[in-house]
């Protein structure tokens, strides 16, 4: 009996894993050309439907726009999002950090914990004291990166009771990237080593060139199949089926999202809420992010293209619904281990008509556009 009990066990919390890993980046302004920071968020989750919805504020709390499961139909529990007053968060799942023994139903609070922050928060500060705020335990084992308007960043390992703070002008090239571990917790515990070793190493040319940009998170390192422990891409080369396993896109990515906020402001100032609305942008990809459409969102009313949110069937985003029919083709084996086996050919092959390769130039030119209309 215990002998059959174990391997169950571990295929739960192997499960676990799976169903809420998440890679990520927070990006401070001196990587970045243009010197404003960013969150990069690739979503992987099994709530494989997701939506973009702007949530006015109410009774002196802070508006703000954020992706949502597109079941949550309260909009309660934001994944990523920003807020009138230029503070952002995101967070990923940790594994190495919980050291008690509430029970899982009381956990998970992630989502709820960020969407009150969206609503109070205005600087990284700000949140630093909203934690210290929150009752305990608080539900919670996770990553959660956030900035502001002044240039601020920082990632919070956060476990039921404390936390650890990373400030990214801490950090060597001014990025600090997580998956689903905690640097401060237990060593070789948790998952996405090689997720991260994969964007550490797509990433190690640009921070050294101090050319993070927003367009390399979503168009580069979210349709990357580089595979840090082979060091091996397996987006080139003759193989038509490929084992998803360890590639920063999985089968259960849900979104690429990256938010860029505003050049820093003074420490005097108080961030101007059109300033705001005009500077940052959500840089939004729904969908399995190898086949997803960029669609540029503000935080402000009517700042979210109605593809993005829950317009379509069933309350899907129209959008996002695209880039998973998409993936179906990506994955088009249904029995037995089939969801495991990528068809690369269909996002990068040698007539150049791979998902990939026709969706990323026109994304390209979402991003061309955009930022022409808003440094003007």
């Amino acid at each position: 009996m215990i002998k059959r009990i174990r391997p169950i066990l571990c295929c739960l919390v192997f499960g676990i894993a799976e169903a809420f890993g998440c890679t990520s980046a927070l990006i401070g302004p001196e990587a970045n050309p243009s010197g404003r920071p960013m969150l990069w968020k690739h979503r992987d989750t099994s709530a494989i439907d997701n939506i973009v919805e702007y949530v006015e504020g109410k009774n002196g709390e802070h508006s703000f726009v954020a992706l949502f499961n597109a079941d949550d139909k309260k909009l309660e529990q934001a994944w990523i999002g920003m807020n009138d007053k230029g503070f952002a968060i995101m967070n990923t799942a940790s594994y190495n950090i919980k050291d008690d023994k509430v029970p899982q139903k009381n956990m998970d609070k992630e989502g709820y914990l960020m969407a009150k922050a969206l609503k109070k928060c205005t600087t990284v500060e700000d949140f630093a004291i909203f934690l210290d705020s929150q009752p305990r335990p608080m539900g919670v084992e996770a990553n959660f990166g956030v900035i502001d308007a002044y240039g601020n960043g920082a990632f919070f390992e956060t476990n039921n009771h404390t936390y650890v703070r990373y400030d990214v002008k801490n950090a060597p090239g001014n990025v600090i990237v997580r998956t689903n571990y905690s640097h401060s917790g237990r060593p070789d515990e948790g998952f996405g080593f090689n997720r991260e070793a994969n964007a550490c190493h797509l990433l190690d040319p640009h921070i050294k060139a101090a050319n993070v940009t927003p367009e390399l998170l979503t168009e580069n390192i979210s349709r990357s199949f580089w595979h840090d422990l082979k060091q091996h891409d397996y987006a080139k080369g003759p193989d038509r089926w490929v084992v998803d396993q360890d590639f920063i896109p999985r089968y259960k990515s849900t979104a690429t999202v990256v938010i860029e906020g505003c050049r820093p402001i003074s420490k005097d100032e108080k961030p101007k809420e059109q300033m705001i609305a005009d500077q940052y942008i959500m840089w939004t990809g729904l969908g399995y992010p190898p086949c997803a459409e960029i669609v540029p969102v503000w935080c402000r009313e009517n700042g979210v293209d109605e593809g993005l949110r829950r317009t379509g069937k069933n309350g899907h985003s129209p959008i996002g619904d695209r880039a998973k029919s998409r993936r179906d083709e990506v994955f088009p084996i249904k029995k037995g281990n089939g969801e495991k086996y990528i068809d690369i050919k269909k996002l990068y092959n040698e007539d150049g008509s791979g998902y990939v390769q026709t969706i990323v130039p026109k994304n390209l030119e979402v991003y061309k556009k955009t930022r022409q209309l808003r440094d003007r």
